[in-house]
């Protein structure tokens, strides 16, 4: 009897410890927790996270001579000719790798087979597109055909691409997308850009097409001007009504409006060429953009009541100071101390709410002045394009802020007066671009390098000897990440075997 219940017993226990493990695997189950993310929502992600983040000061509006700090540390770089690879990786390539690319590959890999997601899909394609040929422009040979694949496909360590491989895709997928795009296809409303609306997408689509195209000036142009043409035929960005830019609010705060209100405020300077620049021609967009804290001595002295924006009073700071050398120079020009230079205006163009602009009305009228001067194009012409460039940068003005906004009267003053002269045509349209891409050091940069304009003077600092900058050169790209090089260091090398030292001064292959 005592057996029998014993083994009754231990029956039953099986029983239920079957019972148990047979409903284990269902209570192990998270029901809340998302195997997938809806794609529209991803390609936001991708969009808000590709706003030009505060490195970008340290090196490329400090390259093209617009913002520079004679301080150095963590904010040395363009205007001590540094390579600080530390700065070289955050302003770009990590933000851009591990936010943007991963991002718009998975809203490509996720909605390629879903047709009633094909704007998504297109989208998508031209947002990673824009977001590749900045990266590329950066820095050269990248990951591109590999890029972004590390969850989907596991490619831990990508190849690295030709910069020409690369272009040609670009151009693939940009005149690609563009074409796919259908206003009778599903609108996908929920996106920050263009809330969906797919005339916009092609125009930004079509602008980043001439970009492109113009890139290539140099190495091929006769395909420049096939793709300019193509580009501009099917329609471009030329109203402001039409710009990309990114919005911010005090949630999500503009990356460099954010650190220049922070611990960065008394660190960043405009410089003496493009105050000059914007001075010396009457600008009304200097005091669009400046401020200067007349007297101050310290960061404690850049009160917003001390501020002048006045274009009368705004100094530029000098290329290539640094803490040694600055003190004698502000003494030299006249103001109280490195602090009494101007500024970009924090309070407005600068405040942390102020916009991103991606690609502009302005921008893409200034390219169409040069391909009509080259003439690629037939309508229209040079000089209106031009003209309406200049007048589309300053009507822009107005929404970073209502006190950075240029009057008609003012704006139209200056363009009467700064007509385009045939013998310096090509100078005056890149220094247009120049100052319309203010902010977006990337675009500056890149044309900077196309263009061969405005005519700046080579940054004096520390050249004689210098193997990254030669003396009386520019830094024409940046240098690929210390953590790149160590981790896939074979990939690296292939790169810089085919591309050439992965130093400041190597050009990328449209840079001839």
């Amino acid at each position: 009897m005592k057996h029998y219940l014993k083994y009754s017993i231990a029956a039953f226990l099986l029983i239920i410890l079957f019972s148990c493990n047979k409903n284990l695997e269902e209570l192990n189950k998270n029901k809340v927790n998302p195997t997938t993310l809806e794609p529209s929502l991803l390609l936001n992600q991708a969009i808000v996270s590709s706003s030009f983040p505060f490195k970008t000061l340290v090196f490329d509006l400090g390259i093209v001579q617009q913002m520079i700090t004679p301080n150095g540390g963590v904010v040395g770089g363009a205007n001590f000719n540094q390579d600080n690879r530390d700065v070289t990786t955050q302003p770009i390539w990590a933000l851009y790798y591990q936010n943007v690319i991963k991002y718009t590959h998975d809203v490509i890999v996720q909605t390629k087979d879903q047709p009633a997601r094909s704007n998504l899909y297109n989208m998508a394609r031209i947002y990673q597109a824009f977001s590749f040929m900045i990266l590329t422009d950066e820095y050269g040979d990248i990951p591109y055909s590999e890029g972004g694949a590390g969850f989907t496909d596991q490619v831990f360590f990508p190849a690295y691409d030709k910069q020409q491989d690369i272009y040609t895709d670009i151009i693939k997928e940009l005149t690609e997308a563009s074409l796919a795009l259908s206003p009778t296809a599903t609108i996908e409303t929920a996106d920050l850009l263009y809330s969906g609306n797919v005339a916009q997408w092609k125009k930004f689509a079509n602008s980043l097409l001439l970009r492109a195209g113009m890139r290539l000036v140099k190495v091929d142009p006769a395909r420049a001007q096939a793709i300019a043409v193509a580009a501009i035929s099917a329609g471009v960005i030329i109203s402001n009504a039409d710009d990309a830019y990114i919005r911010h609010d005090a949630n999500y705060t503009h990356p460099i409006g954010g650190g220049l209100n922070g611990s960065e405020a008394a660190n960043f300077y405009l410089t003496k060429p493009f105050v000059d620049e914007l001075k010396n021609s009457n600008d009304p967009r200097l005091s669009s953009i400046a401020v200067r804290y007349v007297g101050a001595t310290s960061g404690n002295g850049q009160t917003a009541s001390a501020g002048n924006t006045s274009s009368a009073v705004q100094v530029g700071i000098p290329i290539g100071k640094d803490n040694g050398t600055i003190g004698a120079q502000a003494i030299a020009d006249g103001v109280a101390s490195f602090y009494d230079y101007s500024q970009a205006d924090r309070r407005r163009i600068l405040k942390i709410t102020a916009q991103a602009f991606l690609v502009t009305a302005s921008q893409t009228l200034l390219l169409m002045a040069e391909a009509r001067l080259r003439g690629w194009i037939s309508t229209g012409t040079a000089e209106q394009y031009f003209a309406d460039g200049i007048r589309a940068h300053m009507d822009q003005m107005v929404l970073y802020d209502a006190n950075s906004a240029v009057s008609a009267a003012a704006r139209d003053t200056y363009v009467a007066a700064n007509t385009l002269n045939p013998a310096t045509a090509l100078q005056q349209i890149n220094t247009q671009y120049w100052i319309s891409s203010f902010l977006n050091g990337p675009e500056a940069f890149a044309n900077f390098r196309r263009s061969g304009f405005p005519a700046l003077t080579p940054n004096p600092y520390g050249q004689p000897g210098n193997p990254d900058v030669p003396n009386g050169t520019f830094i024409r790209r940046l240098t690929y990440p210390t953590s790149e090089i160590s981790v896939n260091s074979e990939k690296v090398n292939a790169a810089i075997a085919n591309q050439g030292a992965d130093v400041l001064s190597t050009r990328v292959w449209w840079d001839k």
